[in-house]
């Protein structure tokens, strides 16, 4: 079964509509310039509420490696997803200071974008477009026939994760501004789109 991850979370609330409707994965944002910034602190105080079924994932743009650490060995992530320009170098250096998955992000502009994400070291790839949280997909048939896991992000709603799952079957889905009203986190529309995931 594809996975889910919810991204973006900031509330006490955010936390309690993952403890009732259980995806996969929750992403905090580490990224000053995000709108759904959180400051590694109050991620934290999140993380002890957070039901440990549901791993957290950390999500960091061209930050220093000392940063990801520092935050990685508090405990506050399960994973890390780099959203940069970071290299195969800079995910080597992070494996020899860690020991977590890495998701390293991808925007898909054309075939040579996927072509690069074959030849990345992480541990899994994801999909997005642009720099994330834009809310607007890709081409997605630049990703037909990809051979190794990936994680489909930019734009998944409920009304096109049923053709993304399954024309594309990707290891997990990734939706921020998709389940938002007012860009906030919605819990109607975190369930309808777990609800309809959970079922194809």
């Amino acid at each position: 079964m594809t996975k889910i991850k919810i991204c973006g979370l900031k509330r006490e609330c955010d936390i309690e509509f993952a403890n009732s409707l259980l995806p996969d994965f929750i992403g905090f944002v580490f990224a000053e310039a995000s709108k759904r910034y959180i400051h590694p602190d109050k991620a934290a105080e999140l993380k002890e509420k957070l039901d440990n079924r549901i791993k957290a994932v950390g999500v960091f743009v061209n930050a220093s490696l000392e940063f990801v650490a520092q935050v990685a060995s508090k405990g506050i992530i399960d994973m890390i997803q780099l959203h940069g320009s970071e290299t195969n170098a800079c995910i080597n250096e992070l494996r020899g200071l860690l020991n977590i998955p890495i998701i390293k992000a991808f925007r898909v502009a054309s075939k040579n974008d996927i072509a690069l994400a074959m030849e990345s070291v992480a541990d899994i790839v994801l999909f997005d477009n642009g720099n994330g949280g834009t809310g607007e997909t890709f081409d997605w048939s630049y990703i037909s026939g990809i051979k190794r896991p990936f994680v489909l992000a930019g734009g998944i709603t409920s009304e096109n994760i049923t053709e993304a799952l399954r024309k594309y079957k990707p290891y997990a889905v990734d939706t921020s501004s998709g389940v938002e009203t007012d860009g906030v986190k919605d819990f109607e529309k975190i369930k309808r789109f777990i609800n309809i995931a959970r079922n194809i």
